[in-house]
């Protein structure tokens, strides 16, 4: 997962809960379209709407700014998970058992990246997707990218 250090993790938890949000998640993707990117996920029971991106985003600007965690020029980004929800953790995975995922694994670990198939759980470290009948064991410090796939 392009999953944020735990340093932005504990900066972005500290501004968006006390605001009333649930954090999601944070990523931070370096040379994203030619720059670096900090994309901080955030929902609410009621939905989230554009309003709600542009306060967190002021609040946690500020900090950003005060707190300095990350060297260089980025973008910050607030955005509702969408349909399409990412996935971060093992609470999240469990959270989501039964439902479709997309899963990418790192590249660096060879053999099959994708599997998109049934949340079936959660077993110590790693994850059990069933894709065309088969159960694959994939293991949380591999995956690069998890989301639920929205089903209509």
């Amino acid at each position: 997962m392009h999953k944020a250090s735990a340093k932005l993790q504990e900066i972005a938890r500290a501004v968006v809960e006390p605001m009333g949000y649930e954090l999601v998640g944070v990523e931070y993707l370096s040379g994203y379209q030619g720059g670096n990117l900090l994309r901080v996920y955030i929902d609410h029971e009621n939905g989230i709407g554009v309003d709600d991106c542009a306060a967190v985003s002021h609040q946690l600007s500020g900090v950003l700014d005060v707190e300095d965690p990350l060297p260089g020029q980025y973008s910050l980004e607030v955005s509702s998970p969408g349909l399409d929800r990412p996935i971060f953790d093992a609470e999240q995975f469990e959270r989501y058992i039964g439902q479709k995922v997309n899963v990418k694994l790192d590249p660096s670990i060879g053999g099959r990246r994708k599997y998109k198939g049934l949340l079936l759980g959660l077993e110590g470290d790693h994850i059990l997707v069933e894709v065309d009948g088969e159960v694959y064991p994939l293991y949380l410090d591999q995956i690069q990218e998890a989301r639920l796939v929205p089903e209509f």
